[in-house]
């Protein structure tokens, strides 16, 4: 019976006791053979932890545990080198001093194995003379593997949190930049002495905040070389899980190729380079292979807070950010900006890129499958919409069963209801083009949900911009809203522009529903159907 690595983090463990390990070591291989510090960035429980600990035994010269793998034929010396690894996954940095502490306990380890100066140095030093120290012993030169390394500034982003340095108030965002930037300014002063160093993380902060003390990383985030370093492939998918891809298409009464259908489109859709191979969520596909059943694992098992955060203060709503191209730079860089949450959005792996335009060179960014579809947006709702959580799934689930039935008046019923719950003062706004994006954004968050059916909102045709199409198996939906206008003027628009001209061949049903609504009272005025 397969044994899944959920939770396991360690490659010692996963090889010892027979947990299924998929093979990533011709990647390690090229990795340590053709460069030497790099920075690597991905999405929480992508496997970061795991490609860490592996390239822990690898220069560890751990050859037993690497028996039968792609490596074991590509590496013929098995050195063992002096291995430094710092994680800060494992800890909370929202007091002042927790950070200083955890390095202060990396370092004094170290320093009882490698021998300390005791001058009195700062981290840093303390990590060059370790460093040094290492490399004279051994007669090697040393391996520093730092996971999470951008923890201590996601746990305070955004938070307001201050901190008293030396009698001066500071915010502790950042000076736990500051002590960060001191820290890793050990990699130029002690490059003479490093062999190999990998930095990973959930985000790429600016380099001039956090990486511009030390030798500039080789970032392999976007590299096609690397792209499937961490994650699984459909190949790797279909190879490594046969069996139990087979055992959930029984439970499911499917067929294989629709088992594979149905992970593909809930778990995968991650995309690293502009080569565009999909990478599936691991956590996801192993606890579903583990459960037997089809859930929203990623999503459940934590909650980005610090997103949250920034999109409360942001100008930009999350309609406005998706289904869109963008240069690299845009996406990639985080420089701290909290009216731009783009870059953080995508590095947290709740867009990805869907599309590359070789001739302007930009990326399309969208959410990369239904999990993580339906999970975020959820959220984003939620806070958006007052902390209305559990009474806002019932609605989805209530609009999901009227959409299904054809029946447009128990739509109408189910959108009234939850819009009078809407505080007045959530949906007050200071003038009419901010009223309007509101209850545009509200809409979009409400049909971005119903993630069964194929839902597009704001949809362009050759005749103007159709606020919103939801398309089931029997029934074609087009809505046109008018905010303080009339029901038969947004029928009208649909009529006049055409926008049901490309599903008028088929053989489903089309509602054409114009609705309006009123910024005084927050809810539908008008609803007429045709």
């Amino acid at each position: 019976m397969m044994k899944y690595p959920i939770g396991i983090q360690s490659f010692e463990q996963l090889r010892e006791d027979g947990y299924v390990y998929v093979d990533k070591t011709d990647l390690v291989y090229k990795l340590v053979t053709t460069g030497k510090i790099y920075f690597l960035s991905r999405p929480r429980r992508f496997g970061k932890s795991l490609l860490v600990s592996t390239l822990k035994n690898y220069f560890l010269g751990r050859r037993d545990l690497f028996e039968g793998l792609a490596i074991s034929s590509l590496e013929k010396e098995w050195l063992e080198y002096p291995v430094f690894r710092i994680d800060f996954n494992g800890s909370i940095f929202t007091q002042h001093g927790e950070l200083e502490r955890k390095i202060d306990g990396y370092l004094s380890r170290w320093e009882e194995i490698y021998g300390s100066s005791g001058h009195g140095l700062g981290a840093g030093d303390r990590f060059v003379e370790i460093l040094h120290r290492a490399h004279e012993r051994t007669g090697r030169r040393c391996v520093v593997l730092i996971d999470e390394y951008d923890k201590p500034l996601l746990d305070v982003l955004d938070t307001g949190l201050r901190c008293n340095v030396d009698g001066n108030e500071r915010m502790l965002e950042d000076w736990h930049r500051d002590v960060l930037k001191g820290f890793y300014s050990v990699f130029k002063a002690a490059d003479d002495d490093l062999q190999f160093v990998l930095l990973t993380g959930v985000t790429k902060f600016s380099q001039v905040s956090i990486f511009s003390g030390f030798n500039q990383p080789q970032d392999i985030s976007m590299d096609a070389r690397y792209e499937t370093l961490c994650g699984i492939t459909q190949d790797e998918l279909e190879r490594y899980f046969e069996e139990p891809i087979k055992e959930m298409a029984e439970s499911y009464s499917e067929t294989t190729e629709e088992m594979l259908a149905r992970l593909k489109q809930h778990y995968d859709g991650y995309h690293f380079s502009e080569r565009m191979t999909d990478v599936y969520n691991p956590f996801s596909l192993l606890n579903a292979f583990a459960q037997n059943t089809v859930r929203d694992y990623w999503f459940a098992s934590g909650t980005p807070t610090y997103l949250i955060r920034l999109l409360a203060h942001s100008d930009e709503n999350l309609n406005e950010l998706v289904g869109r191209y963008y240069d690299t730079r845009e996406f990639v860089d985080y420089k701290a900006d909290t009216e731009k949450p783009l870059p953080m959005i995508y590095q947290s792996g709740y867009l990805t890129i869907k599309g590359y335009d070789r001739d302007t060179r930009a990326f399309l960014l969208d959410y990369p499958n239904d999990e993580v579809k339906g999970g975020f947006i959820s959220l984003v709702a939620s806070s958006y919409l007052n902390d209305r959580r559990e009474e806002f799934g019932g609605m989805v689930r209530e609009l999901y069963i009227a959409l299904r039935d054809g029946n447009p008046e128990r739509m109408r019923g189910v959108l009234t209801a939850f819009l009078s719950g809407i505080p007045y003062t959530m949906r007050r706004k200071d003038d009419e083009r901010e009223r309007e994006r509101y209850f545009q954004y509200t809409f979009y968050l409400v049909f971005k949900m119903i993630s069964t059916y194929t839902v597009t909102v704001e949809q362009p045709q050759s005749q103007g911009r159709v606020d919103c199409i939801v398309e089931t198996p029997k029934y074609v939906y087009i809505f046109e809203f008018k905010l303080d206008g009339s029901a038969d003027e947004a029928l009208m628009q649909i009529e006049e522009r055409g926008y049901a001209a490309p599903y008028s061949a088929g053989s489903r049903r089309i509602f054409r529903i114009g609705a309006s609504f009123s910024s005084a009272t927050g809810t539908i005025e008008e609803w007429k159907q045709a």
